[in-house]
């Protein structure tokens, strides 16, 4: 019974602190005080393909998406700080939608779950599960949520770890180079 207690105390904590912050995966990652970070990608660093399917079959492929600036959000619904970041990324989708594809990739949950979630909050935005994690693997996430800022070109700028507003002034901030670049493609 204690060893019991002392388990589900311990589950709790992880739970708690999960629900505060980012959400790692394998391992945490400091984040600033605004519960974010930014880690820029290294240009020697080879841009993981992107081929998975979304809920109605349509597959999406990052090469297919030159001329769009990209978002590659990473996510799971277990994850707080995944749910309260998902409203502003729909919001930034439909104020954009000539020139930015946002997806959202789900991590390792059943597509019921995933389903589940997108009627929940009324999602419109490409949602593509990834049920083995293969691809969050292959882009090297390891914090959720997880955000990709790839620019019209398909040269990801950098990776945006944990919640932020993304209709706000520190999004806008990293987003106008990707549309700068976008522009310039035309």
């Amino acid at each position: 019974m204690i060893l019991n207690h002392f388990y589900f105390r311990a589950v709790l904590s992880v739970l708690v602190v999960c629900a505060s912050a980012p959400c790692a995966a394998q391992t945490q990652q400091s984040t600033s005080a605004a519960g974010y970070n930014v880690q820029a990608w290294s240009s020697a660093k080879p841009v993981p393909a992107l081929r998975l399917a979304d809920l109605s079959g349509k597959v999406w492929r990052l090469a297919d998406l030159r001329g769009k600036a990209v978002l590659i959000n990473f996510w799971a619904s277990w994850c707080e700080p995944c749910r309260a970041e998902m409203p502003s990324l729909q919001r930034l989708a439909d104020q954009h939608p000539q020139d930015l594809v946002v997806l959202a990739v789900n991590l390792k949950e059943s597509t019921q779950t995933v389903q589940q979630f997108v009627q929940r909050t009324a999602l419109t935005l490409p949602v593509l599960p990834d049920p083995q994690g293969a691809t969050a693997r292959a882009w090297g996430v390891t914090v959720f949520p997880s955000t990709v800022l790839i620019d019209a070109q398909g040269k990801v700028h950098s990776v945006v770890q944990g919640e932020l507003d993304w209709t706000g002034p520190e999004a806008k901030a990293l987003l106008a180079p990707l549309f700068t670049a976008a522009a310039s493609s035309r």
